[in-house]
């Protein structure tokens, strides 16, 4: 996940709302034409690719220079998905308590060199949703 928002430290506003979204697709170019001519979408570079390599693109709304969201291409990696993630103040106490709750952890990433700490995670009817603390 990109460099959210380029946000400041954690914004209180923003904690456990959802504050990003995320479209991976093995064809990335296909979806950028797509949701660009669906709803007026522009597309930038991230400029630091993902910590694989893989690349990201910043999806803004029409007309706003923040992005929103994010698309990442798969390259067949996994499966095409969108996904909804929530600001939260602490990626590890809230992948604990998602624990506690009866989730599960997909996958955590915190304290990488670039990009914010992020965590996929699974509620307990097996949907998947994200969470992210901007650096």
């Amino acid at each position: 996940m990109a460099d959210v928002v380029n946000a400041d430290p954690v914004d209180a506003d923003l904690v456990n709302k959802v504050a990003w979204f995320e479209v991976a697709t093995d064809d990335p170019d296909a979806a950028q034409r797509f949701y660009g001519e669906l709803f007026g979408w522009s597309f930038t570079a991230d400029p630091a690719p993902g910590a694989d390599g893989s690349e990201y693109r910043l999806i803004h709304y029409q007309g706003e220079q923040v992005p929103s969201g994010g698309l990442a291409g798969t390259a067949g990696a996994t499966p095409g998905h969108a996904i909804f993630t929530v600001q939260v103040a602490d990626v590890a106490a809230t992948c604990a308590e998602v624990e506690r709750l009866g989730g599960k952890v997909r996958a955590k990433v915190v304290g990488a060199e670039q990009g914010p700490d992020f965590a996929y995670l699974i509620d307990t009817s097996g949907v998947v949703f994200g969470i992210f603390t901007p650096r």
